[in-house]
């Protein structure tokens, strides 16, 4: 499962920068000594020193090295497609569940497999889903369907209602999307409650649970829905290497079903030959049992919530319970859009408004550092606005 090196790091990073400065000085005369400085990896592949980025659920404590070195080793095969990494990072998937690799589909990142399913599903019905939920790639997949997305009640508390969802399955309905944890209010159904749910639900419908977020709860291998696809429900769960991998550059996600449900899922979007790339699958491959980095990362996660969660109280506000590695903070009568932009000027990036939810903001929890500057402008921002 290992690749063989043919360059070591460091001869790799100092061959392909003089390479890179190489081609670009002769693909152009007129290069400036200002445009090679917009070079910079700092400011090309992730934000400024200078700013905060807390706006996008990344996990900026990855990747881990052995995923470093994995994709360093990787690159100089970047001649040839995906094949048969891909056959080998979907094997250790399915071991890892009892399954077989015809039960999981790769993706780019989860959000390739979840448009594409949606696509699928909405052929012949519409997807049932909470009021507030991850809903990028239904839309993209609802988009040129009939069928769209019917969402049920919000309630107070912010929940899902798994009662009001059963009751609102009907004839129309051809997928239900549960997001666990969800996105972007950052709390989880009890695992109980949702295997419940599954199960009687998927006698009437396909259905769908995001697990993006699941490896960041107290209990992960609890609270996943995989169990249940290989008891044979008409269930499927998408998970991702983006987040508690902090792979989300690299776009590597996976889909578990029925092999029948993943063939047909596959007509409606290209396969990993297309898809993906081998630094990616070489670096999920060697981080995905990675147990070492995986408690690290969600140590840090789990600092960087408390910090926030205390901040919060400090200054009157409060939040939904958090299982993720974001928080969607109650802002009372402050407009989100407003402390967003406030925020924004002291270059802290974080989200505005999700549909009407007017007065909720959503925090990702990046490093301790940006962290810390987040918690240090709250007082600011709340009395420029108050």
């Amino acid at each position: 499962m290992t690749i063989k090196k043919s360059l070591s790091r460091r001869s790799f990073l100092s061959a392909s920068s003089l390479a890179a400065g190489f081609g670009f000085m002769t693909a152009t005369n007129t290069v400036s000594a200002k445009s090679m400085n917009l070079l910079d990896a700092s400011s090309i592949y992730g934000p400024p020193l200078h700013v905060a980025k807390l706006n996008a659920n990344e996990n900026p404590y990855g990747p881990s090295l052995k995923a470093i070195e994995a994709m360093t080793e990787a690159i100089g095969n970047g001649a040839y497609y995906v094949d048969k990494s891909a056959d080998i990072l979907r094997e250790m998937i399915a071991e890892k569940h009892g399954l077989t690799k015809e039960h999981v589909l790769l993706s780019s990142g989860s959000s390739s497999s979840l448009t594409s399913l949606a696509m699928m599903a909405s052929q012949h019905g519409s997807i049932l889903g909470s009021d507030l939920f991850w809903d990028a790639t239904s839309k993209m997949g609802t988009r040129n369907s009939k069928y769209g997305i019917k969402r049920i009640a919000k309630t107070k508390d912010l929940s899902i209602d798994l009662d009001a969802m059963y009751s609102n399955i009907d004839d129309e309905t051809n997928l239900v999307q549960i997001c666990n944890p969800n996105n972007p209010t950052g709390t989880i159904i009890p695992s109980e409650n949702l295997k419940k749910f599954c199960k009687k639900a998927s006698l009437k419908t396909m259905v769908l649970v995001d697990e993006a977020y699941n490896e960041f709860t107290d209990n992960p291998e609890i609270n996943t829905m995989i169990p249940l696809i290989k008891s044979g429900y008409n269930v499927v769960v998408t998970k991702t290497f983006s987040k508690i991998y902090g792979l989300a550059g690299m776009r590597v996600g996976y889909m578990i079903a029925s092999p029948n449900t993943i063939k047909l899922v596959s007509e409606y979007g290209h396969n990993h030959f297309y898809s993906l790339n081998q630094a990616g699958i070489a670096a999920a491959i060697a981080c995905y049992e990675d147990a070492n980095f995986l408690v690290y990362s969600k140590s840090k996660i789990t600092e960087a919530r408390e910090m926030i969660d205390l901040a919060l109280k400090a200054n009157g506000l409060s939040s939904l319970p958090s299982q993720t590695s974001f928080m969607f903070v109650n802002l009372g009568k402050i407009d989100a859009e407003d402390f967003r932009k406030e925020m924004a000027k002291e270059n802290i990036l974080i989200r505005g408004i999700y549909q009407d939810y007017i007065n909720w903001s959503r925090v990702s929890f990046g490093k301790i550092n940006d962290v810390k500057k987040y918690i240090d402008a709250l007082p600011k921002v709340i009395a420029s606005l108050s």
